[in-house]
């Protein structure tokens, strides 16, 4: 699955997933959540990182999670 706000590039990062047009790893916004943080907190440490962009993540992962199925593949 790819999210529109998501870029990987190997010359950026070394190709981790990094917020589109930046390069703030997607994994610290995750890190920052599990930590306690807000989003508000998040964008206000990475400025390059758009609250749009964060609440767009968060929405497209949260459509993939309702429709993705998990089943395994019949033949």
């Amino acid at each position: 699955m790819q999210f529109s706000v998501v870029s990987v590039n190997k010359d950026i990062q070394g190709g981790t997933p990094c917020f589109a047009g930046t390069r703030v790893p997607v994994v610290s916004l995750f890190d920052h959540l599990e930590g306690g943080y807000t989003i508000d907190y998040f964008v206000s440490q990475f400025p390059s990182v758009k609250r749009e962009q964060v609440v767009t993540l968060l929405q497209e992962m949260k459509e993939w999670a309702e429709h993705e199925s998990l089943a395994p593949a019949t033949r």
